[in-house]
């Protein structure tokens, strides 16, 4: 026995030792990418010392002593906490995830290289400035510096995924740029949606449904009586506007729609890695001095992306030559996107305009088609012949071909199935954004700022801006097209016969803009723009207005503004939209006591959507079945689920206010019965509905139901956190957490059926700037600055995102030094 002993606990040290050599190997793996941020390096490509103080969020500013190095650091330090995001964007940008991660990847591959980002990119970059062309190589040179001298300490992903990154390119670059403007366009899927309708039913069924009706008391972000709508119709001569009765298709032609019954434009994989353009929405407002605390502008800005680990922001200092800015930035794209230099600050949300088409072409041969018609001319298609590198597989031959209208979809390699259409796109016209962001880097005021935003092509945004004058001021931006009459954009129209094509585009001193309006302060929340007066046509796509109503309730409500309150409407969750339906379940009797006291808690609800709210749950749940109970019968499943269930939930809303007050509606008869309900039938209905629903999953203990236990977010990483390995998932995404807001409150989140609540898109930064001190400015990332699995600064702002608090955002040097964690020296070799 006592021999046994002795092997027992010999074993058993040797286990452990064994354990601790792992765990010590373990260690090393994990922490041997890790970036050095103190001490010296010699970095070859410098010209002389650079200093990079990061502060206690590992935040880091650049002090340099010329342009080159400030820019090459940038890209060196983008390459040190984020070289495996940067990897993956710049392969989805430019058609080559296939080559790291197998045919898993191949279709997403395909719809990017038809789309274009990479050959859009390399024609910018022949039309770009030299300015801008130095920016880019000195940045590009920064991340390969990186790469060179750390290729045995790259990313953990790079190893086991047993891939190594290419050098660096301008041109890598700009097509990360314009993976942006594919995350922000979305016209076409609308237009098919519209199509899709209107065959299956009729147009008045899809203008109800899709098209925007007004909203009572949504606000416009520059309306008529801000007095530029005259100077436009001076300055400019203008198309005729169409009727105000003109449809929306063209019923003599509408057989062409027959066959988009079946059609499915989407991108299939892409939509799951890049989500629902739509959906990205952002809040950024300005506020005079006259109406703040300080006698000085604030301005915030939060962007509503896809909550990804790590996050798609990056914060930086930048400060050497003509450049001295802070904010938030793209990791593989250089230069601040949005925050602020000494003299401005800007901010910008997504204005959802127009800048797609489907033109519907007539091809020569469906088989093997070479040629397409244009005004009783026939036009040989042009084509470019791509090939998909897959790693553990043979490559994959794409042709992408194309008319004068732009790329040719669906993604087929035949074209016997479905109408052929080629999407027209702003973004084949050119993208010079580039100089536009360098010029808004160096930006001393209204007019300067104004002149950097003539070269912002796209994506299409309403910047806010402020200034330490103490002006404030919003300015549409980006390439708009002009339709005839006869196109409203809103539907698939004819290509061949010539008459519905682009008349140019809206010239940027035409664009919506206001400066120091009367109210002294301008909200811009992906509301409407411009009202009906405007002479040209922006969108069909902006959101209902209730972000933009509730902001602007709260700040018409004070005249002294501080930072705590701009924290606080922030991050309202009170739900305007709400308060709207709340009235129509309320109204109705329960069916048995435990739906009664599902009702009492919505009664008693206050219409925030805090994570310990249950009134919340039960009013969303029942939200969500009113939906399918009012709509599904008329539409069926699969439409439903498109139009109002998954991504395009929003578009209904119009519809949905404006039905609810007419408690006999046909809408509300549900055609499947023999009776004829009304509004309070269905109403009561989606209330079992919901109550049995929670009951099934949460149990029957109301307190189970509390907001923050449906409504979660967890981070996940890109690909590892989507590999269908439980350990990977495990290791790579945070933790789920339970999160406030909804899809119609200032803090927004979005999700969707059949992930219930399981939030996907939500603010991925939050920035708000004192213009009276710089360094009283505040900002939070959603996750941390770092992408290496367990660095401190990995997951550090994650607890403060969650709870509505913020950090520092620092700008001074003194500021930044009192507050630094560590200090690197960049010396040339």
């Amino acid at each position: 026995m006592k021999r046994i002993r002795k092997w027992l606990v010999r074993i058993g040290i040797a286990l452990l030792v064994i354990v601790i050599i792992l765990t010590g190997v373990g260690a090393w793996f994990v922490r041997r990418p890790w970036p050095q941020t103190s001490g010296t390096i010699k970095v070859p490509g410098l010209l002389g010392p650079v200093e990079v103080i990061r502060d206690q969020w590992g935040i880091p500013h650049i002090y340099a002593q010329n342009e080159h190095d400030l820019l090459f650091t940038q890209g060196y330090v983008h390459a040190q906490d984020r070289l495996w995001q940067m990897e993956v964007s710049r392969r989805m940008a430019n058609g080559t995830l296939s080559e790291a991660m197998g045919r898993s990847a191949v279709a997403i591959d395909e719809w990017a290289r038809t789309c274009g980002a990479r050959w859009m990119a390399e024609q910018s970059w022949e039309e770009l400035g030299d300015d801008g062309r130095t920016v880019l190589e000195d940045y590009a040179a920064g991340v390969n510096a990186y790469i060179d001298t750390h290729r045995k300490r790259l990313p953990l992903e790079f190893t086991i995924l047993s891939t190594v990154p290419e050098p660096w390119t301008p041109v890598d670059v700009m097509a990360i740029g314009n993976l942006l403007v594919l995350m922000h366009s979305s016209n076409s899927g609308f237009e098919s949606l519209m199509a899709k309708i209107t065959t299956e039913f009729d147009e008045k069924i899809a203008h109800q449904l899709l098209l925007p009706l007004p909203i009572e008391d949504a606000p416009v972000i520059v309306p008529a009586e801000a007095g530029m709508y005259d100077q436009i119709g001076t300055a400019h001569q203008l198309p005729p506007r169409a009727p105000e009765d003109t449809p929306i298709m063209v019923p003599a032609e509408a057989s062409m729609y027959d066959r988009m019954k079946e059609a499915n434009f989407g991108s299939g994989e892409a939509d799951d890695w890049l989500g629902d353009p739509y959906l990205r929405g952002t809040n950024t407002w300005a506020v005079h001095g006259n109406h703040t605390t300080t006698g000085k502008p604030i301005l915030a800005n939060d962007l509503h992306q896809d909550l990804s680990m790590p996050s798609l922001w990056y914060e930086n200092g930048l400060h050497g030559g003509r450049f001295d800015s802070v904010g938030f930035t793209l990791p593989g794209v250089p230069l601040i996107i949005i925050g602020h230099n000494q003299y401005t600050a800007w901010g910008f949300t997504s204005l959802h305009a127009d800048i797609q088409d489907n033109y519907i072409e007539k091809l020569d041969n469906p088989d093997n088609p070479t040629r397409y018609e244009f005004m009783g001319a026939w036009y040989d298609l042009d084509v470019i012949h791509e090939t998909i590198e897959v790693k553990g597989s043979e490559p994959v031959e794409l042709d992408v071909f194309f008319t004068r209208h732009g790329v040719i979809f669906p993604l087929l390699h035949t074209f016997e199935q479905t109408p052929v259409v080629a999407l027209r796109w702003t973004l084949h016209e050119g993208n010079e954004t580039l100089t536009s962001i360098v010029k808004l880097n160096l930006a001393k005021g209204w007019d300067e700022f104004r002149t950097a935003l003539q070269y912002w092509d796209m994506p299409v945004m309403s910047f806010v801006y402020a200034d330490v004058e103490g002006n404030i001021g919003f300015q549409a931006a980006g390439k708009v097209p002009i339709r005839v009459p006869a196109h409203s954009g809103g539907m698939p129209v004819p290509g061949w016969t010539g008459e519905r094509e682009w008349q140019g585009f809206i010239p940027f001193d035409a664009l919506p803009t206001v400066l120091n309006p009367q109210q002294d302060f301008v909200v811009a929340a992906n509301n409407k723009v411009v009202s009906d007066d405007y002479p040209y046509s922006l969108a069909f796509d902006y959101f209902p207005g209730f972000r933009a109503r509730r902001i602007t309730d709260l700040l018409a409500a004070g005249d002294s503004v501080t930072i705590q309150d701009t924290q606080d409407i922030q991050t309202q969750t009170y739900s305007v939209f709400a308060g709207k339906l709340q009235p129509y379940l309320l109204a109705i009797e329960p069916e048995n006591d435990f739906q009664a006291e599902a009702l009492a808690q919505v009664e008693a609800w206050d219409l925030y959507y805090e994570v310990d709210s249950i009134g919340a749950s039960i009013y969303e749940v029942w939200y969500r079945f009113l939906l399918e109970n009012t709509l599904e019968d008329e539409l069926g499943e699969d439409l439903v689920e498109r139009l109002v269930l998954r991504n395009n939930s929003i578009r209904s809303i119009p519809f949905l206010i404006g039905l609810m007050p007419d408690a006999d509606n046909p809408w509300f008869d549900d055609v499947n019965t023999s009776e004829v309900e009304s509004r309070d039938d269905i109403v009561r209905r989606s209330l079992a509905d919901a109550v049995d629903w929670l009951s099934e999953r949460y149990g029957d203990d109301l307190d189970g139901w509390k907001w923050g236990r449906l409504h979660t977010v967890t981070f996940v990483h890109t690909p590892l956190g989507q590999s269908g390995i439980a350990p990977l998932e495990k290791l790579f995404n945070s933790n789920e957490i339970g999160i406030p807001g909804s899809r119609y409150t200032v803090n927004g989140s979005f999700y969707w059926w059949p992930d219930p609540f399981n939030v996907v898109l939500g603010p991925t930064q939050r920035m708000i700037l004192d213009l009276s001190n710089w360094d009283n400015s505040l900002a939070v990332n959603s996750t941390g600055q770092s992408e290496h699995l367990f660095h401190p600064h990995r997951e550090d702002q994650i607890s403060l995102w969650q709870n509505s608090e913020y950090r520092p955002m620092l700008f001074t040097r003194e500021a930044v030094e009192e507050n630094a964690e560590s200090v690197l020296m960049l010396t040339p070799q």
